[in-house]
């Protein structure tokens, strides 16, 4: 078996070779630029985008016109959160909600916001399975909301968020609701139009496309979301994300929520199926062992699992044959215990021995059962 094996797929997924293929034909026959209206080149670019547009959408239950282009989840999040907050400026809201478990790509904006224009943010607390009530957000939102940020599934624990009922508690206030779906996309079913979704963000990569592209879908059905662009220039994307479009990732891009859509049911069941195995695997070989976020509302290759009398800190270094993380791959660096396992009351002993486990579309059952001994014999051996 290759070593290590790959199980980091909430930090990344690996590019699936049919997405490969369709970006490695488009980046050779097709390098004319979507905004050229005067001949075929731009004319051909411009078909390739509007049917990748379709697939992002269909994937989400969008109608196309309501997809805007950007660079990845993050810009998305930063277009949606300081896009709305600026267009609302003149109003009479001025407070902002998220909950206790936002990526950075949600947090920073708002904290952005509350500290430079003027804006008040409120945080709701999720319960300590990591599922965030409606009535929690009932509580917290009044007549002063315009926007609530909730992520849609979890990076860390996996915990799926109830997002239509959210979505009814806003409505009530006549405030718009943000998701975070970067993980949720291809795992969850999502549809917009059901769920009452206003705004929602889309990463690319997550999902086995390329890197550095993804969406943000910006309702334009009653009632039609308003945000203030953030970068300037040539006024692609109905003005919203200026500069020449990537054609052969938002291509691929296209072809992996195309796959994503077809595929989701089968896949899901499959991933839960390996999940549960290396569970099952790990709390039958090993005492004091935890699993983190709710056991059944979560992302189907989701584990975040803790072990008690581990020292802390040494339980990755120990796992040289795995490639995973100890929380989200924009922060696990620093070596401090995941805010978000703190957040759901894990006592820091715990925080500091956990692993998230993300598996995933090309993960094998050879794959999780060595993941398993591996894993099991690094803790008795930390554990001494």
């Amino acid at each position: 078996m290759k070593t290590p094996v790959y199980l980091d797929h909430h930090a990344t997924t690996p590019l699936d070779p049919r997405v490969l293929d369709v970006v490695t034909r488009v980046t050779r026959d097709h390098f004319g630029n979507p905004a050229s209206a005067g001949h075929a080149f731009g004319w051909a670019a411009a078909r390739l985008v509007e049917t990748a547009r379709e697939q992002v959408a269909g994937l989400i239950g969008a109608a196309p016109r309501e997809i805007v282009f950007t660079s990845g989840a993050t810009e998305a999040d930063n277009l949606a959160l300081l896009g709305a907050a600026r267009a609302a400026a003149g109003g009479g809201r001025r407070t902002l909600v998220r909950t206790n478990l936002e990526h950075p790509a949600v947090s920073a904006p708002l904290d952005h916001l509350a500290a430079h224009e003027g804006w008040r943010v409120r945080v709701v607390t999720s319960g300590p399975d990591g599922l965030v009530a409606p009535e929690a957000v009932a509580a917290v939102v009044d007549a002063d909301t315009l926007l609530v940020a909730v992520i849609g599934a979890q990076n860390e624990v996996g915990t799926v968020q109830p997002l239509a009922e959210i979505a009814a508690v806003c409505r009530r206030v006549g405030a718009l609701l943000h998701v975070d779906a970067a993980q949720a996309a291809g795992r969850v079913d999502l549809d917009v139009a059901r769920d009452g979704l206003d705004l929602v963000a889309l990463s690319a990569h997550k999902l086995y496309g390329p890197k550095g592209v993804g969406a943000l879908y910006v309702r334009r059905r009653d009632p039609r979301v308003t945000l203030a662009p953030l970068v300037f220039g040539g006024g692609q994307e109905r003005g919203l994300r200026a500069g020449t479009l990537n054609v052969p990732a938002i291509v691929g891009f296209g072809e992996a929520c195309r796959l994503a859509a077809a595929e989701r049911e089968e896949e899901n069941r499959r991933v839960r199926s390996l999940r549960d195995r290396l569970w099952e695997g790990l709390r039958s070989a090993l005492p004091d062992v935890h699993l983190n976020g709710d056991p059944e509302r979560r992302l189907p290759g989701n584990l975040n699992v803790s072990f008690g009398g581990v020292p802390r800190g040494r339980l990755v270094g120990a796992l040289t044959t795995l490639a995973l993380s100890t929380g989200a791959a924009c922060s696990s660096a620093d070596g401090e215990p995941s805010p978000v396992l703190a957040a759901l009351g894990v006592p820091d002993d715990l925080a500091a021995a956990s692993l998230r486990i993300g598996l995933g579309r090309f993960t094998t059952e050879a794959e999780v059962d060595f993941a398993a001994e591996t894993i099991i014999a690094a803790v008795r051996r930390l554990r001494g």
